[in-house]
């Protein structure tokens, strides 16, 4: 009677167990498929931006909208040979800027009056002035706006990138030296939201250096998620001499490949919307750098630049902008 009793027993908590075990398993599995809906939701949904509507938002990344300062793996390498050629001859006799007053010529080109045409008020100006100087503070950089000016053209209005109009308008329109920041606003062709020179551009092409800009992605702008200011963030960090976050995918190592900065971690792909937690490089240590404004996430997801990244930027402004 007691065998049979102690046998019913063991039967109920070995039973209890594993039902217990069973809804811990569910329980961690429900949670995981709630967070993995999370973040691809976004993939799920129709992403409308400016009035172009894409099936998702992972498809309007992927289209290249976001920004089109793209570069190859065979040019990024030609470029990092040149620059630690020139980095060793620099340090032979100059100094290394860790950080500085640079000067902005903004340019306006509108379609006619207001902001519905692209002319848009000097407090606009100022709030995309202020974003850059909050996101750099941290670099030792800072943006001081020297002049601003407005020119009324359809053509130039709607320029694309590589293209004639862009190349009219900055020849007509930059202003200043390496050193000095030139910044156009737009409604720039392509659905894009901006695009950049880098500080080894110079040289060859000095008129064309610069910053571009739709106009709607400054704060205040329509273009949301991405009208908090920080597509001037990141296209500026382009003209510093910055990659992607995600250029050349997994293939990186603490030293050398990617964005050539050993503290950002790998990421085989650009982001978007802000998915916490993401890994897409699994064999390397670190997930993605999803707030780093290299990235191609959300405004409001994106607030750092790395310490690897700063030094980069002082070293590529000492090697190719600094009294030039």
């Amino acid at each position: 009677m007691k065998k049979s009793r102690f046998i019913a027993l063991l039967t109920f908590a070995i039973f209890a167990i594993a039902s217990l075990g069973m809804n811990q398993f569910v329980k961690a599995q429900w949670e995981a498929d709630s967070l993995n809906t999370t973040v691809h939701q976004e993939d799920n949904e129709p992403f409308v931006f400016e009035g172009m509507e894409f099936t998702s938002k992972r498809a309007f990344i992927e289209s290249g909208r976001r920004c089109a300062t793209h570069i190859s793996e065979g040019e990024v390498e030609l470029r990092e040979e040149q620059f630690q050629q020139l980095l060793a001859e620099n340090s032979r006799f100059a100094t290394n800027v860790t950080g500085g007053v640079i000067n902005v010529y903004f340019h306006v080109i509108n379609k006619g009056t207001g902001i519905a045409n692209g002319d848009i008020p000097d407090s606009m100006i100022a709030s995309q002035m202020s974003v850059l100087n909050s996101a750099y503070a941290s670099t030792g950089w800072s943006f001081n706006l020297v002049s601003t000016d407005r020119t009324t053209n359809a053509t130039w209005y709607t320029m694309g990138y590589g293209s004639t109009a862009e190349s009219q308008c900055k020849n007509a329109l930059r202003k200043g030296t390496a050193k000095d920041l030139n910044l156009y606003s737009a409604n720039i062709g392509g659905g894009l939201l901006g695009w950049a020179t880098f500080p080894s551009d110079y040289a060859s092409k000095p008129k064309m250096d610069g910053v571009v800009l739709l106009t709607n992605s400054m704060p205040g702008g329509s273009a949301a998620p991405y009208n908090l200011g920080d597509t001037g963030t990141h296209e500026v960090g382009h003209w510093m001499g910055l990659y992607h976050t995600f250029q050349g995918g997994c293939a990186k190592s603490a030293t050398s490949g990617g964005d050539l900065v050993s503290d950002t971690p790998a990421e085989r792909s650009a982001a978007y919307g802000c998915p916490t937690g993401r890994n897409t490089c699994t064999s390397i240590a670190g997930n993605d750098p999803i707030t780093n404004f290299m990235d191609y996430t959300d405004d409001s997801c994106m607030f750092q630049f790395s310490t690897g990244q700063d030094t980069r930027m002082d070293s590529q402004y000492t090697t190719y902008r600094y009294n030039k």
